[in-house]
């Protein structure tokens, strides 16, 4: 639904589009705040919630960036360091291991959908606050990406001898 809004491209799809993004993004944020606070998160769980940000952040970029609404040097910073992270994910899956998301995995997620949500309300006089909204975020996802790849040998699987 979030997609087709943004592909009809009118003013008024463009703040429902803007909506259901925002409403997204704090009804995941209140499922893992959840989780953590009723002690109910499983291993499945660790897995889909990052998946579901994953998707909720690269679909409408994705979509943005095909109309010429999103820079391209941002979403593939965005995507690269998300199929990266998702790839290192399920090989420590496969392992019977998991890696908890850090807080600068937190922070990435915050500047991601600030950004998402300000490139998809039609803002008049906005492109620099978008730009530089794009730069932090763009520095937090490649900070929480090396961040994780450094995390992995805590977490890697114990190779038998």
């Amino acid at each position: 639904m979030l997609v087709w809004l943004i592909l009809i491209g009118t003013e008024p799809t463009a703040i429902a589009a803007a909506l259901v993004f925002f409403f997204a993004a704090i009804t995941d944020r209140l499922d893992g705040y959840l989780a953590r606070r009723l002690e109910s998160t499983t291993r499945t769980g660790q897995w889909l919630d990052p998946l579901a940000d994953k998707l909720l952040i690269s679909a409408p970029v994705i979509t943005l960036v095909a109309l010429g609404r999103f820079p391209l040097w941002g979403a593939v910073i965005i995507v690269a360091r998300e199929a990266g992270v998702s790839v290192l994910r399920a090989w420590l899956g496969l392992h019977g291991r998991s890696m908890p998301a850090s807080p600068w995995g937190k922070a990435k997620t915050a500047g991601q959908v600030l950004v998402v949500f300000l490139y998809l309300v039609p803002l008049r006089d906005a492109a620099a606050a978008r730009f530089w909204a794009l730069v932090v975020a763009a520095a937090l996802t490649v900070w929480s990406g090396l961040d994780y790849a450094f995390r992995l040998d805590r977490h890697a699987p114990v190779e038998e001898p």
